[in-house]
């Protein structure tokens, strides 16, 4: 057979799907066991039965549709938190990672206008994104017009160097370059200094548009940037965002901010645990 130079990449990527497979059957299995046998198509419709139904058509993990149907209260499954740095920190350093085009740039701008000038908070911004033509020109110009610095780091050295630079500043945001599924090792450096540096709270952001399979694939693959947080675009590009919570519940991460179009700040809302548990269950909006 035919040999293609990302055929190594490729085997190891199935093989972690495959492992993702069989750990979420093990969690619908010990799902079963915790809260009940799923509701079978033979059983008289009712609420139980509607609501796990509902739950599973909005793509929510199945053991958190069972124990949602079987009485939990979705809010208490995951958990949300809009700090921006790490808590009992002096400063806010946020880095934002994630897949190219799910709107790190866009989202990162929007929290520096919202956060910063709107606090009257000295904000730099610093972009690793040296891989994407255009990134640090875009960056600069977004940045000119709101009057906020930015710089552009080459390195992970020269990132570090500048995070102490600029030590005065209350926020710092830092773009970095959307890695594709076969650039792992591209990313290794950048990802080691972000993942062990004291200060950096890292928000992973995905598109709430992504297929979950896709969702759970994205975030294996920046799992070595360790984040903090998860953050979520695109929100109004779907109708399903059983995903968002799911993971967020699998992970054991908090979910931080929802963004929807590109208005700069208007498009942006902290994640509050009423407005994704609304999202998922498909009640009017507490936005």
């Amino acid at each position: 057979s035919r040999q293609g130079p990302d055929r190594p990449d490729r085997l190891m990527l199935d093989v972690a799907e495959m492992k993702r497979e069989i750990e979420r059957l093990g969690q619908s299995l010990r799902g079963a066991r915790m809260f009940g046998s799923p509701v079978s198509a033979t059983q008289e419709p009712g609420d139980e039965s509607e609501l796990y139904a509902q739950l599973l058509a909005n793509e929510l993990d199945m053991s958190l549709a069972q124990a949602v149907a079987k009485g939990a209260a979705l809010e208490d499954l995951f958990e949300v938190d809009e700090t921006l740095g790490r808590h009992g920190a002096t400063r806010g350093v946020v880095a934002f990672v994630g897949p190219p085009g799910v709107g790190k740039t866009t989202t990162l701008i929007k929290l520096a206008a919202r956060y910063g000038l709107a606090s009257l908070k000295p904000v730099q911004i610093l972009s690793a994104d040296v891989y994407r033509i255009a990134a640090a020109d875009q960056l600069r110009s977004l940045a000119g017009i709101l009057g906020i610095g930015c710089d552009v780091v080459e390195t992970p050295v020269a990132l570090a160097q500048a995070i102490e630079e600029h030590r005065a500043k209350d926020l710092i945001f830092i773009d970095t370059p959307g890695l594709g599924i076969g650039e792992r090792e591209d990313g290794a450096d950048l990802a080691r200094l972000i993942a062990s540096h004291p200060e950096i709270d890292t928000h992973l952001v995905l598109s709430a548009s992504m297929k979950p399979a896709d969702m759970a694939r994205v975030i294996e693959l920046y799992e070595m940037f360790q984040p903090a947080k998860l953050l979520f675009t695109r929100i109004d590009e779907t109708d399903r965002y059983g995903a968002l919570v799911s993971e967020a519940a699998r992970l054991s991460l908090p979910i931080s901010f929802l963004t929807t179009g590109q208005q700069i700040p208007d498009d942006l809302e902290p994640a509050t645990k009423a407005r994704l548990t609304d999202l998922v269950l498909g009640r009017p909006s507490h936005a």
